[in-house]
């Protein structure tokens, strides 16, 4: 059988794109490698691409010179988690703090690893993970 070797990327869906956008890379760091009026690719490491979608904006196919993009679309409360290194915990709640995000959780998890749960401006569920959250991770 042929290996899956990783998650590409992932969606999230954002009332206000330029709200949600400088969000992802303010608060988080994240760098964008693509805007458009429809969306932004965020590079969130080691091969993944984080996609905010202006919401509304992906219901129909869309064709490009490349091929045809499947329509898509996600609502309601939509999950992320990043990973962090297990030594920058108190730096990122120093980081959360000054930009006036509350921490909605904070989960030790039975591996050792550590995750701080908040929300983005649209209300998505934003994790920051350390190693020890998975088996693989």
């Amino acid at each position: 059988m042929p290996e899956i070797t990783h998650v590409l990327e992932t969606s999230l869906y954002a009332r206000d794109l330029a709200t949600t956008a400088s969000f992802y890379l303010d608060v988080l760091g994240l760098v964008a490698m693509l805007e458009t009026p429809r969306l932004v690719a965020f590079d969130a490491g080691n091969r993944s691409v984080l996609l905010v979608f202006q919401e509304g904006a992906t219901g129909e196919d869309l064709a490009t010179d490349e091929g045809v993009i499947p329509g898509h679309d996600g609502t309601g409360r939509l999950h992320v988690a990043l990973g962090i290194a297990a030594g920058s915990l108190g730096e990122w709640r120093e980081r959360l703090a000054r930009h006036g995000v509350t921490i909605i959780s904070e989960t030790q998890w039975r591996r050792g690893g550590t995750s701080l749960y908040f929300h983005d401006p649209d209300g998505h569920v934003v994790e920051l993970a350390t190693p020890g959250l998975w088996a693989n991770y």
